[in-house]
């Protein structure tokens, strides 16, 4: 889809809001994404960030407002026609099939994408594969194609549910804590993956994430949530030396070192 409609502008969320019953999820939020930008998304737990990335992605339709991509209106598409026009999004707890290999899992990606059917996978495992393998290079798993991804760790299966993202082609990257649940080491080659892939795809980004590290090494912007709502917006700089964002969420540590 062009820029021309929105000088470089890629999401606009406006605001949104979204309820479950008497709860309120995600209360009239705005945000903005320019083309290239690197945006983290950060909040306590409950503040709202994965029900808007759902709404995002098109898991979930807004109660209200309106989410737009490249300046046309995506509220009540579904997430493949959403993962169509160019966004890709991986998740807190990771999403790969278990009993196919790391080449497979990509595979069955540019299968969806190229239209053809799942069986296939069976009939011809040359089909796709270079490109397949392509994106398992991105992404360091090039030497264990033919592993099965249940053998694989948690650290790898990030990996693979990236390649596989990735495959979609996105211009526009959803990643959900990209770094959870994994050691000290695995998420800091996570931090340099995703920014050197940033980089070379040319990806505009926004992401969840609750390692502060990973936030300031990654983001160029941050928006924090809280109780639903946006509390602030600003560079890594601005949002740390903020003091209500320390006394909800960062912490003092984070005041010490900024």
């Amino acid at each position: 889809m062009p820029d021309a409609k929105t000088g470089g502008r890629v999401l606009d969320v406006k605001d949104v809001s979204k309820s479950f019953g008497g709860f309120v999820a995600v209360n009239n939020v705005s945000l903005v994404l320019d083309a290239g930008e690197r945006r983290a998304l950060i909040g306590p737990n409950g503040a709202g960030k994965t029900t808007l990335f759902n709404i995002i992605s098109g898991r979930l339709r807004p109660t209200a407002g309106h989410v737009f991509y490249h300046g046309t209106s995506i509220d009540g598409l579904s997430p493949p026609a959403i993962s169509r026009l160019g966004i890709g999004r991986t998740f807190q707890i990771t999403s790969v099939f278990p009993k196919l290999t790391c080449l497979q899992n990509v595979q069955t990606v540019l299968f969806a994408n190229h239209g053809r059917s799942y069986w296939l996978i069976s009939r011809s495992a040359a089909l796709d594969a270079e490109e397949a393998r392509g994106f398992l290079e991105l992404v360091g798993l090039s030497n264990i194609a033919s592993r099965a991804a249940s053998s694989l760790s948690y650290g790898d299966k990030k990996r693979l549910e990236l390649a596989m993202t990735l495959a979609l082609r996105p211009k526009l990257l959803l990643l959900d804590e990209p770094t959870a649940g994994v050691e000290l080491q695995t998420r800091r080659e996570l931090v340099m993956l995703v920014r050197n892939l940033c980089n070379q795809q040319k990806l505009t980004l926004l992401f969840c994430e609750h390692d502060m590290d990973a936030v300031f090494s990654i983001a160029d912007r941050i928006t924090v949530m809280h109780q639903g709502r946006i509390l602030t917006e600003g560079s890594p700089q601005e949002v740390a030396h903020d003091a209500a964002v320390r006394s909800i969420y960062l912490g003092a540590s984070h005041e010490a070192n900024a």
